[in-house]
């Protein structure tokens, strides 16, 4: 009978109805518990990316931590050489003097230039360095002045100015192309030694370093000079020593 097959049929169809309706609440329940475990998949893509931007300026300050401390070793080695050898000229890097007397670092220097004059590595002595607002004499006279008190004869020393160890070296240069002359032995502190070297080179000399081993700058001093040294040489390399200049002044 009709009813009977009505009735018949209610449990089965109740049953789809009922599964259907699981499923769909199946369905909802994982889409809203996806929500909850990601509710923001964009927020999860930004971390993502901000670790691996971390993670590459870690990379750049690691590379530039070994460059330094790399330079900084170079600058310790090289003060520690002695290139000594015959050349056109002996380049005296300057340094305070008092009204004409050279101060214990200069008179250093000069004493070691002394020395590899009188072992006949050079026919010239130049001697650099200008002076302050009020000061009687430069660094180059004071300096002339000690090495002729020395044995070194004034024909034999030339002088130029420079505030600065580029401007020194720059002017050094120019008078010795005015004689055809490109091979420096140059004498500075030993922390000095790789920047000197480098800026001539820049300037297109042929130098060599020979640096004091009298120095009276010592210890905790000579380290923080080499820092300072290894930071302008790192930068130097990379810009070069003029553009250095004209930024740090």
């Amino acid at each position: 009978m009709t009813v009977g097959a009505a009735s018949d049929a209610s449990p089965h169809q109740g049953s789809e109805v009922e599964a259907s309706r699981g499923s769909a609440s199946a369905e909802v329940a994982g889409r809203e518990a996806d929500e909850l475990r990601d509710p923001m998949p964009d927020h999860r893509e930004g971390h993502r990316r901000g670790r691996i931007a971390r993670r590459a300026v870690a990379c750049v300050a690691g590379l530039l931590a070994v460059y330094f401390l790399a330079t900084l070793w170079i600058v310790f080695r090289t003060g520690n050489t002695d290139q000594a050898r015959p050349v056109d000229a002996i380049v005296v890097l300057g340094a305070a003097q008092y009204d004409g007397r050279p101060s214990p670092q200069l008179a250093a220097r000069l004493d070691h230039a002394v020395e590899l004059w009188q072992q006949g590595l050079a026919p010239l002595v130049v001697t650099t360095g200008g002076n302050r607002p009020g000061d009687r004499f430069t660094e180059a006279q004071a300096s002339a002045t000690y090495l002729e008190a020395r044995g070194v004869p004034a024909d034999a020393i030339v002088q130029v100015e420079g505030n600065t160890s580029y401007d020194s070296l720059r002017l050094a240069r120019d008078q010795l192309r005015t004689r055809d002359l490109e091979r420096v032995l140059l004498v500075s502190d030993p922390y000095h030694a790789l920047r000197i070297r480098m800026i001539s080179q820049e300037l297109g000399l042929v130098a060599y370093v020979s640096p004091t081993r009298t120095s009276p700058v010592r210890g905790g001093d000579v380290f923080w000079h080499e820092l300072k040294e290894a930071a302008g040489v790192a930068l130097g390399r990379i810009i070069g020593f003029d553009r250095l200049l004209q930024i740090t002044g």
